[in-house]
């Protein structure tokens, strides 16, 4: 892939993340934006947290993931905790606590994956 293709990639996905966001925000489930251009901005800050995070742990010789129901476990808790950092940076997201942030986070994965398919459906993905 050349350097334009990998932009234009990055920045579908990070448009497409904040279309999952807002989505999951109208839904009310575990999280609430104040509109596209907030949850845009909340997508690039839940990278960038995820991230450092992930290498930060890394760093301290915690490897995240795993096979099975413990790794989907451990995957959404650090989920969870990466939107509830996201929200001290993003001024038009709120988390409904670490509850909320439960809620939200497997909502983005089921949002995600249904957006996914749909694309793919139609042959955009």
């Amino acid at each position: 892939m050349d350097l334009l293709g990998l932009i234009v990639s990055i920045v579908l996905s990070f448009l497409l993340a904040g279309l999952v966001i807002w989505i999951v925000g109208r839904l009310g489930l575990g999280l609430e934006v104040s509109g596209y251009k907030a949850a845009l901005i909340a997508a690039i800050v839940i990278a960038i947290v995820s991230w450092v995070l992930t290498w930060l742990l890394g760093q301290a010789g915690v490897t995240l993931g795993g096979t099975g129901v413990l790794g989907g476990i451990v995957n959404l808790i650090v989920a969870a905790v990466v939107l509830m950092i996201s929200e001290r940076f993003v001024s038009g997201m709120k988390v409904k606590g670490f509850t909320g942030a439960i809620v939200a986070a497997l909502a983005i994965g089921v949002v995600n994956w249904l957006l996914v398919l749909v694309l793919e459906m139609v042959g955009l993905a």
